[in-house]
């Protein structure tokens, strides 16, 4: 028969001890290593929040061979939101003052449209006076990834190197990460986020947190991933 441990035999009592002691001893290591990663990631974070709100208010606007327009998403009727008509009007003054010759207008169709966010950012740049024939459309992609993936595609077709990235405050940072990474020489100017409330716009620089987060983890262990649909 297998041999039980003895409560009444001598020192029993005294392991018993021990062996509990050792068990709540190692719930309480765990307990602070969890607690330690934590307050790391919650520095992490704030760090990535104070420097996505930074960056944001730095304008690099300078002369590039294209304009490009971060697509901004469409209304349920397919009608450009807010953001894309701030960051479609910013594309156009930047081109009517002799930035670029050209606009890539990004952003393809959401599930919900009839159109791609490319198609609408096209449409009001004609409304402010762009020609049609200088503009072009990326109107495949489905995350800031992608569109600078497939924008590098359209420059590399022309002959392009630096471009002139359009897009609200909080986006700029990743935006300017993940052109670089593709090997596009980008500058960033920014739009208003003067149609934000506070907490709209603490949503926002915190969802670019998230975002930024999980690109580096996707960089980190090469993961083919271009699009996530939360992000």
């Amino acid at each position: 028969m297998p041999r039980r441990l003895c409560r009444d035999r001598p020192g029993a009592s005294v392991l018993i001890h021990v062996r509990t002691m050792l068990r709540r001893l190692r719930a309480v290591r765990w307990r602070r290593i969890i607690l330690m990663l934590l307050a790391a990631w919650l520095v992490v974070s704030l760090g990535l929040a104070i420097a996505v709100h930074s960056y944001g208010y730095q304008d690099h606007a300078t002369n590039a061979d294209v304009i490009v327009v971060l697509g901004a998403g469409l209304n349920r009727n397919s009608r450009p939101t807010t953001a894309q008509r701030f960051r479609t009007r910013r594309a156009a003054e930047l081109w009517h003052a002799g930035y670029a010759p050209y606009i890539i207008c990004t952003g393809g169709k959401p599930y919900y449209a009839t159109r791609s966010e490319a198609d609408a950012c096209k449409e009001i740049l004609m409304a402010e006076g762009v020609p049609e024939h200088n503009i072009l459309l990326e109107d495949q992609s489905r995350s800031t990834k992608e569109n600078a993936l497939y924008t590098r595609d359209i420059m590399e077709m022309n002959g392009w190197r630096t471009a002139l990235v359009v897009s609200d405050r909080y986006h700029l940072l990743r935006a300017n990460w993940l052109f670089n990474g593709v090997g596009i020489v980008v500058y960033t100017t920014p739009t208003t986020v003067a149609y934000l409330r506070p907490q709209q716009y603490a949503y926002y620089v915190a969802r670019e947190v998230a975002a930024l987060q999980w690109q580096a983890f996707n960089d980190f262990f090469n993961l083919p991933f271009t699009y996530v649909p939360i992000l």
